[in-house]
């Protein structure tokens, strides 16, 4: 047994204690700039030359775009934007990030968040989708009868075509802020309704909406929209605890539409850029069957505007 020294009629000699030195607490405006900083980093670089309108070049190595390039489409200085990707304690101002919105093609979702981490309040809420353009809506329209909308990675539908906004549920009666895939899926009982084998559709839809979270863990929209799922559906909640994950990809599906009956389509994704952004989704029918119900639900649909 190992027996500590001992000074003359002292008793054992203690050691002393190690020094705690407190770690500082790093103020909460600058982890908003690093986050912010991050945050603008990583949608620069999903985004392509050719998506803005820019010539990419031979000899590019930069992924998506550059500083200079995105500088160049908000009408900011080099320099300035340069300091605000390297989290720099400057000021922003609610236009310049309504600029920086509209040059890197940020969804509602991203745009809010990107206004929260500046702790500026957005001057235009309501903006869509840059992304969402003219010529897309258009696209969207000439597709039918075949039922197309515009997904971001959030599940959020950003449009939709006429057929589309019949093929589940009345889309046009949602409020726009619940127009999502996995609120509707666990919350809307006609969309739920419409479903075939809705509990294996809703796990699967889960499995892709965990493994599209993993890139956005910390972005305040991604969390409350978990946090709504979880409070509203015991469903998803128990489905949330697999921790199951599965990529993204079309796959067969079958729906019993309430105006014209059994649908069976194809769904295929055209992403829009890199895959964390927004994608084309559409319902390609089967068979003739399918194809036939679908021309009658237009029908339904243009009927109802006249």
């Amino acid at each position: 047994m190992t027996t500590m020294a001992t000074a003359a009629g002292t008793g054992p000699v203690v050691p002393e204690a190690p020094e705690v030195r407190e770690t500082p607490e790093v103020p909460e405006t600058e982890i908003r700039r690093h986050e912010l900083a991050d945050f603008l980093r990583s949608r620069r670089e999903r985004i392509t030359p050719e998506q803005v309108g820019l010539v990419r070049g031979r000899r590019r190595r930069t992924p998506g775009l550059r500083r200079e390039e995105v500088a160049q489409l908000s009408a900011v200085g080099v320099t300035w934007y340069t300091w605000l990707e390297q989290a720099r304690d400057i000021q922003v101002s609610p236009q310049v990030l309504d600029a920086l919105a509209r040059a890197l093609l940020l969804d509602r979702s991203e745009r809010r968040h990107l206004f929260s981490l500046a702790g500026a309040i957005d001057p235009a809420p309501g903006t869509e989708c840059p992304s969402i353009t003219p010529a897309l809506r258009a696209m969207l329209w000439q597709l039918e009868p075949i039922p197309a909308c515009v997904q971001n990675s959030r599940y959020d539908i950003l449009a939709h075509n006429r057929t589309y906004g019949r093929l589940l549920c009345d889309l046009d009666a949602v409020a726009p802020e619940d127009r999502n895939i996995m609120l509707l899926a666990y919350t809307n009982e006609e969309w739920r309704s419409t479903v075939m084998d809705i509990a294996e559709v809703t796990r699967f839809l889960t499995a892709k909406f965990r493994a599209a979270m993993a890139e956005h863990l910390a972005e305040p929209s991604w969390k409350a929209l978990l946090k709504r799922l979880e409070t509203v559906s015991p469903e998803f909640r128990e489905t949330w605890l697999r921790h199951e994950v599965v990529g993204p990809g079309g796959r067969s599906k079958i729906f019993r539409n309430a105006y014209v009956g059994l649908l069976r389509v194809e769904t295929s994704d055209l992403w829009l850029g890199p895959s964390a952004g927004p994608r084309l989704v559409t319902y390609v029918p089967r068979d003739e069957e399918t194809h036939e119900r679908l021309q009658r639900l237009q029908a339904l649909v243009l009927a109802d505007e006249d």
